[in-house]
């Protein structure tokens, strides 16, 4: 008798990016961007263009966004000239979710929305998923998609109370 053959799939990676989402949830406005690398120049660029393209006539932009080490003003100072720097940082203003936190992000749950709709699956190159992601965001956009938010201030007193000041002594 003979053995049976097997074959095992061997996974080849053939490279990771990093997809960086702004979402405005009053209108359901997503936008994408894709690059190869996760940095601060990334972030930097990325909230340049949310500040002098997609919003250049406000005064203030409050930008929620999670901890990471990258969300910071000095991204700013070391991508751009100091004036420049400096105009960035005084428009946008940055909201930190709580550290473990990040659910209270509501452009986590539009990327849960991206990942389950378009990016569960291996695509071959960096443009085939900025393509997908484009797609993604322009249809969500015709359809006027949002996030269905639900957490009421009254829960985020309760579930967040170590956050708001005690009215007792």
């Amino acid at each position: 008798m003979g053995e049976i053959r097997r074959i095992d799939a061997h996974y080849e990676r053939k490279g990771t990016c990093h997809v960086l989402m702004a979402f405005e949830p009053l209108t359901g406005w997503p936008e994408t961007q894709v690059t190869e690398r996760r940095r601060k120049q990334e972030f930097a660029h990325s909230m340049r263009r949310l500040a002098e393209e997609h919003y250049p006539q406000a005064q203030k932009i409050r930008v929620v966004l999670d901890n990471l080490s990258t969300h910071t003003a000095t991204a700013f100072y070391e991508n751009f000239p100091a004036e420049q720097a400096r105009r960035l940082a005084r428009r946008i203003e940055f909201v930190y979710t709580p550290v473990h936190g990040s659910w209270l992000n509501m452009v986590e749950i539009e990327i849960f929305v991206l990942v389950r709709q378009c990016l569960k699956r291996r695509l071959p190159d960096m443009k085939r998923l900025e393509r997908e992601a484009e797609a993604w965001c322009e249809e969500r956009n015709r359809i006027g998609a949002s996030v269905d938010w639900r957490f009421s201030t009254e829960e985020a007193r309760i579930k967040l109370r170590s956050l708001y000041p005690s009215t007792e002594e």
